[in-house]
C-alpha cells in the first residue's frame, strides 16, 4: 500500500493501526445514546454532541437532549480494534473515504464540542444544511467565541456554517460580521 499523499500516507492509505483517532460512527435510527454508552462500556472514548430542545406534548412541556448530528456518534480508537467497534449493537458502520475509515482531526471534534456547548447555552436551534465550501472564519466574541466555520452569504445576511466535512453535514447560524475573524 502506498504511503504518500494524505495525512497519514497516500490517497486511500490506511492510518497507523495502533494510533487512536476520531471516527464518525453511523448508527441505526435513534440509537445514538445507546451506541455511545456501549462504546464507553467497551473502553472506547466516545463523543455524542447533544443539544437541548423544548418539546411539547399534549399534557406537558419538557427539555429533551437531541443529537446535533442525527445517526452519528464519534469514537476515538485505533484501527486495531475496528472490528471490535463494528460489533457494537446499534452501530451500522464507520464512515469511510476511499475504502478506509476516515479519521477526523482532534481540532474538528473540539470545534463541534464548542459549537454544541454554545448552542446549549444560547438555546439557539441551528438550521441543518448540506455542507458547502467557503471562507473559513473563527467567531471572536459572544457565546460562539472560538468556534470555526465557513462564511455564507444568504439573503443579504452573514451566516456561518459549522460542520464536519467527513459526514458532509453542517449547521447555519446568524452571526454579526463584526464578530468574525478570517482564518488563513
Amino acid at each position: 500500500m502506498s504511503e504518500s499523499g494524505s495525512a497519514w500516507g497516500g490517497p486511500g492509505a490506511a492510518p497507523p493501526q495502533h494510533e487512536p483517532r476520531w471516527y464518525a460512527c453511523y448508527t441505526q435510527a435513534r440509537q445514538e445514546k445507546k451506541v455511545e454508552a456501549r462504546l464507553r462500556e467497551r473502553g472506547i472514548e466516545s463523543f455524542l454532541p447533544l443539544v437541548p430542545r423544548l418539546r411539547q406534548w399534549h399534557d406537558r412541556k419538557k427539555v429533551v437532549e437531541f443529537p446535533l448530528f442525527p445517526s452519528y456518534v464519534f469514537g476515538r480508537f485505533p484501527l486495531s480494534v475496528y472490528h471490535h467497534v463494528l460489533a457494537v449493537p446499534g452501530l451500522s458502520t464507520v464512515v469511510r473515504l476511499n475504502g478506509h475509515p476516515a479519521p477526523i482531526s482532534d481540532e474538528e471534534i473540539a470545534n463541534v464540542a464548542r459549537f454544541a456547548e454554545a448552542l446549549a447555552t444560547t438555546g439557539m436551534d441551528p438550521e441543518p444544511v448540506p455542507f458547502r465550501e467557503g471562507q473559513r472564519v473563527r467567531i471572536a466574541e459572544g457565546p460562539f467565541a472560538g468556534v470555526e466555520g465557513i462564511v455564507l452569504e444568504a439573503r443579504g445576511r452573514r451566516r456561518v456554517l459549522v460542520g464536519l466535512r467527513t459526514i458532509g453535514v453542517g449547521f447555519e447560524i446568524d452571526i454579526s460580521a463584526d464578530a468574525l475573524r478570517t482564518l488563513p
